[in-house]
């Protein structure tokens, strides 16, 4: 077998595998991160390490895309980008707390409230963009409406509401 040869089917194997593990990326980016090991000569295990960094990296954006496109964000707006001088009565450090996203972990909800123009669904969405980004499945945005409709029909008022109200 020529060398030619040999490389093609070993490309070809690793291909398979990489499909059968569901590496992607690394099927993808190997023969690269491959080359750049051997110019630098790093160990097969900074190699390995690379290749794992670099899956890993793409699964993360893959995860992120999917929780944004379920979160179903129509615009993307973002926490820094929010004007607070405008919306003056909008407590800063209030965000800012919220912006540490504790209120997930402590399964609280968040609810906003204000007259119109004053910045809440730009809040809504850059919070909702701040938690995708930090990969948490549950960014629900829910029309207030619906949830005293829902409290209503139910007789139930959830004790874990976080209000920020002006």
């Amino acid at each position: 077998m020529h060398f030619q040869e040999v490389s093609v089917l070993l490309h070809e194997q690793i291909a398979h595998l990489c499909e059968s593990f569901k590496l992607g990326s690394t099927a993808a980016h190997w023969p690269l991160l491959a080359e750049q090991c051997i110019e630098q000569e790093k160990s097969y295990g900074e190699f390995l390490l690379s290749l794992q960094e670099t899956e890993q990296q793409h699964r993360d954006e893959r995860t992120r895309d999917m929780y944004s496109r379920m979160a179903g964000f129509l615009v993307n707006k973002t926490l820094s980008g929010f004007d607070f001088k405008f919306a003056t009565g909008v407590p800063k450090q209030q965000i800012q707390e919220l912006s540490a996203l504790t209120f997930i972990e402590r399964n609280e909800n968040v609810v906003l409230l204000g007259p119109s123009g004053v910045g809440k669904t730009h809040l809504a969405i850059g919070l909702g963009l701040k938690a995708v980004q930090a990969k948490k499945k549950r960014v629900l945005s829910r029309p207030l409406i619906s949830c005293c409709n829902y409290q209503q029909q139910t007789g139930k008022i959830s004790s874990n509401n976080t209000y920020l109200a002006q």
